[in-house]
């Protein structure tokens, strides 16, 4: 039953934040918003409300490795699995917005986050904690990035070229798109933690590794999916960019919501998995200038993909 419940509160959860990103996106494509501003809010927001939603309740139900292991392990696969799995398909070009500011800033997430969470490593006490002050810090830097990247996509970009195609409905449509998006959110977020922490105790692993193995796989399949397509049809610049800015929301939207609910339990031993979402996107920045071209190719894809299954089979032995 617990494996049902698992699939089908990824499924209703997925699913979820599709309909709502839809119903969102068409309210303000009413309210006369460009489709460039949509894509910066409405739409980067969408990425991220399946971690978001399942930090929520593992926060508030107090299962903190749960919810630290989804983010950085999400964070970890967006980079490994995902850019890996796509480069090798074929060669991604990397936009030059994404490597002068959103990988400088995914790089600042993941080295705050390892410092604001050690409290035992940094200030010798004996247990570490993500405080609700440490929340409003993420928060704050959340809202240094959207409004740095506003000013920035805006000043140097046009509207065509950076803009999401929005899908206009009618006002009772996007409302009833918006609420049953909520409700799926909600549901599948309880589902998944509620399962997840029982197969956790079934199969005699921490809710750590069930947090990146599992539950951050499942909410990077939408990236996976939209990534591999991408690349087929030689858009997946954007998809990158896309992927980065996931990462920096899962740091500082997700977590930061997450802590300034309940002050979250850190346990040391994520340590290396978040030493790793940190050396996996530095790897990403360091690939940007080898090679031919400001881009990941089959090769350094390879070596993301090398790096993730060997990381797999760390985590399970």
């Amino acid at each position: 039953m617990d494996y049902l419940l698992l699939i089908l509160g990824m499924v209703i959860l997925i699913y979820g934040a599709h309909l709502m990103v839809q119903g969102a996106s068409s309210f303000a494509k009413m309210l006369k918003i460009p489709n460039l501003i949509i894509g910066l809010t409405v739409v980067a927001f969408g990425t991220s409300f399946p971690e978001l939603m399942i930090n929520v309740f593992a926060s508030y139900n107090g299962q903190s490795d749960l919810a630290v292991g989804n983010v950085v392990g999400s964070n970890i696969i967006n980079v490994l699995l995902v850019i890996g799995l796509a480069a090798v398909v074929k060669p991604m070009q990397i936009q030059n917005f994404t490597v002068r500011y959103e990988l400088p800033f995914s790089l600042l997430a993941m080295a705050l986050l390892f410092v604001v969470a050690n409290d035992g490593l940094i200030n010798g006490t004996d247990f570490s904690v993500l405080h609700r002050s440490d929340g409003l810090i993420f928060l704050a830097f959340f809202i240094i990035f959207i409004y740095y990247t506003f000013v920035v996509t805006t000043s140097s970009h046009d509207e065509h070229e950076e803009g999401h195609d929005v899908k206009e409905m009618s006002k009772i449509k996007s409302a009833l798109f918006m609420i049953a998006g909520m409700v799926g959110l909600y549901f599948g977020g309880e589902f998944i933690v509620n399962s997840a922490t029982s197969l956790a105790t079934d199969w005699g692993l921490s809710q750590v590794v069930i947090g990146i193995l599992v539950v951050a796989l499942g909410t990077s399949l939408p990236e996976l999916a939209t990534s591999i397509v991408a690349s087929f049809k030689g858009n997946a610049d954007m998809a990158i960019g896309n992927i980065v800015g996931s990462n920096i929301f899962n740091v500082f939207l997700v977590l930061g919501v997450s802590a300034t609910i309940s002050p979250i339990e850190f346990n040391p031993s994520i340590n290396p998995d978040l030493l790793l979402a940190f050396v996996s996107t530095l790897l990403l920045f360091i690939f940007v200038f080898t090679g031919k071209g400001r881009r990941v190719d089959r090769v350094e894809g390879s070596i993301f993909l090398v790096l993730y299954f060997s990381y797999v089979a760390w985590l399970l032995i």
